[in-house]
């Protein structure tokens, strides 16, 4: 930012903050909002809100000490209006009757004048007419006022343009009757149209959203170029063979879904997909539909699971539904002991195990495998890159199926995983009950656990989760205190068992092995219960200070009952004061987890399109929610380009790799894995 006008060093570690640190990033901060004060407003019709007021100063009234206020009275040939600073001692006496002013600011009415709040004013000179403007109003901060950074950005902007590369190709900026890019930066800083400005906009999240697909476009091509995948044969007859030793009848979506995996597996372009589904939706029949038919193949699988308890809980389950396929389930963990990992790493590395499951103790370099063909990667978002791509590793080009049961909106789904092929299990099993929710204030909680202890009455169980593990580190509810609390003095002849992240593995082992053996009647956690975790028999699911969570997130956590046969309640406990209580009632009206998802993303920060970073801002100028049709406008494009010139050859095309460089974004989705 060094040389930049009207920024020392103290504006710089001011712009820093809010994420600006090169002139580039100064030029991307575009305007959250514009105000047009083009046309004052007549007195008379003042309304309340903002608005923009010029007239002649009639009186001035000054009140000084603690609280300084100046008013004076504004008129034009439509009334008056009493326009009022609050605060601004400097104004001691620079107002005088027969000024001419402008003022913007927030307009009240109650007394027997309007009364405006002024936020900016000038004085105008004598016979100067009033010359208005359209004026962007930028993100701001109170160390940083939005007209700091409107006068940094207007005092370098024809350098930060002329800085920039026009590199969509003439043919597209026709096509879609874009502006030039570098009238496109100037309308949107510094518009003289508002209608101008939106279209302005949309061009420069045009370029934005189209590196991003370009980028997954050509990584996608260079994949399948590259090959060296084992090209699998799908034998005559294998769904009637596998659907008929499942112990239940398969759904549509899922039949859909895993003909789709195996047909990815037949070629020599190694599978890349990521399997969604909702909660109970049955995943985990897809993953050994395809582990059958890498064994049929005869190349090995594994499956890799961010922890013990979900790890071991899919080697238990896919262990019955793969032994009629003859497939042998090997599970690798960090809490074996060395002798019992002696030898399952002895029956990975001689092929004598079809398939290896575990956390990240796949990764480590003593595991090998004597013919690895598919990677299944369960909670993928829950992995870094490197660590995906570690795993991947362990073999030439092995197929890779990655799953997650945290619904991702469709809209976030074409973009951050743009070179993926995504696969969605749309239908849940027939005869599931819909899982009631409520949300009920923090005064109530008695009676949540009056609930409680009405349904273990009837032969069922529940979970309490808390936000923290310990509260005297925090101001939340803490898992070790209200399980003490719930043991003594609410459940004292209930069974109240408790399980948090920082037990070591046996110790979780143990407390989830009572649970599920119902010898446990409330276990109180942290969200270490919110993946995988399979009791039929819980019913009831509390989450105490639910305000604190992502509405994801507690669909997960509801996920984790209504997996029996009795009806499930899922209790979502808040403050009674607290101001994000609202947005909780959504839980209430649906239990599309894909719904949440979408109304999460809009409510909260969207993670990086593409890259390592698994959370945070969407680093993004277009909202992939509200801008969702115009990015696939730009994918359509992005797609026909690299379907033609996969390595941007041709002549039109080689300024595109310079988006390629120039986005962030792009960079990132080139290099991960």
């Amino acid at each position: 930012m060094s040389g930049l006008s009207g920024v020392g060093p103290e504006t710089a570690a001011k712009l820093a903050e809010i994420g600006i640190v090169t002139p580039a990033d100064l030029l991307a901060y575009i305007p959250r909002a514009y105000r047009d004060w083009r046309e004052p407003m007549p007195i008379a019709t003042l309304r309340e809100g903002e608005a923009i007021v010029v007239g002649d100063v009639l009186r001035v009234k000054e009140r000084q000490g603690r609280f300084p206020l100046v008013t004076a009275a504004l008129q034009d040939a439509t009334g008056v209006v009493e326009a009022k600073w609050f605060g601004r001692r400097y104004l001691s006496g620079r107002l005088a009757p027969g000024d001419r002013l402008f003022v913007a600011g927030r307009v009240t009415r109650g007394g027997l004048l309007p009364e405006i709040n002024v936020g900016t004013h000038r004085v105008l000179r004598d016979g100067e007419r009033w010359q208005g403007e359209i004026v962007p109003v930028y993100g701001a901060t109170k160390e940083l006022p939005s007209r700091v950074i409107r006068s940094v950005i207007a005092k370098n902007l024809d350098r930060l343009i002329a800085a920039q590369v026009d590199a969509l190709p003439p043919s597209l900026v026709r096509r879609f009757g874009f502006p030039p890019l570098a009238q496109a930066w100037r309308e949107v800083h510094a518009p003289h149209d508002l209608d101008a400005a939106a279209r302005a906009k949309e061009r420069i999240v045009f370029d934005e959203f189209f590196s991003i697909a370009l980028a997954a476009a050509v990584k996608r091509a260079r994949r399948e170029a590259a090959g060296g995948a084992r090209a699998l044969t799908v034998p005559g007859g294998l769904w009637d063979a596998f659907a008929a030793e499942v112990p239940f009848v398969p759904t549509g979506a899922q039949r859909r879904v895993i003909e789709g995996v195996w047909r990815d597996m037949t070629r020599t372009a190694p599978m890349n997909r990521l399997l969604q589904g909702d909660v109970g939706s049955g995943k985990t029949l897809v993953a050994a539909a395809a582990i059958v038919l890498a064994h049929k193949a005869g190349v090995q699988s594994a499956l890799m699971a961010p922890t013990e308890i979900l790890a071991a809980q899919h080697a238990a389950k896919l262990a019955p539904l793969l032994l009629p396929f003859g497939v042998t389930v090997e599970a690798v963990f960090g809490s074996q002991g060395a002798r019992e990992r002696r030898g399952a790493l002895e029956r990975i590395a001689s092929g004598a195990a079809a398939l290896a499951v575990g956390t990240h103790a796949l990764l480590t370099e003593s595991v090998t495998f004597a013919d690895l063909g598919l990677v299944v990667i369960d909670e993928q978002h829950r992995f870094g890159v490197n660590q995906r791509k570690t795993l991947r590793e362990k073999s030439a080009a092995p197929h890779t199926l990655a799953m997650t049961a945290t619904p991702i909106p469709r809209t976030l789904a074409q973009t951050k995983y743009a070179d993926m092929d995504v696969s969605i299990i749309d239908e849940l099993p027939p005869g599931r009950a819909a899982i009631r929710t409520f949300v009920i204030r923090e005064s109530r909680k008695h009676e949540v656990y009056e609930f409680v202890r009405k349904n273990v009455a009837l032969g069922q169980q529940a979970y309490v989760v808390a936000p923290a593990i310990d509260e005297a580190e925090t101001d939340l509810t803490g898992a070790l205190a209200e399980a003490e609390r719930l043991r003594t003095k609410v459940f004292p002849d209930l069974r109240v068992d408790v399980l948090h992240g920082k037990m070591v593995p046996r110790e979780k082992d143990a407390v989830m092995g009572r649970f599920k053996r119902g010898e446990t009647d409330v276990l109180t956690a942290t969200t270490v219960v919110e993946v995988g975790v399979d009791v039929p028999n819980a019913s009831v699911m509390v989450v105490l200070d639910a305000q604190r969570y992502g509405l994801a997130q507690l669909h997960q956590l509801r996920g984790r009952v209504g997996r029996g046969v009795a009806q499930s309640f899922c209790l979502l406990v808040a403050p009674d004061d607290a101001g994000e209580v609202e947005r909780l009632h959504v839980l209430e009206e649906t239990t599309d987890g894909f719904a949440i998802a979408e109304q999460d993303l809009r409510l909260r920060k969207a993670g990086e399109l593409a890259g390592t970073a698994q959370a945070g801002d969407a680093g993004t100028i277009g909202s992939i929610v509200d801008d969702f049709a115009l990015y696939m406008r730009a994918k359509e494009a992005a797609d026909a380009i690299v379907a033609g010139d996969p390595e941007l050859r041709e002549p039109e095309h080689r300024s595109l790799r310079v988006l390629l460089d120039d986005n962030a974004s792009a960079r990132a989705m080139l290099v991960t894995a």
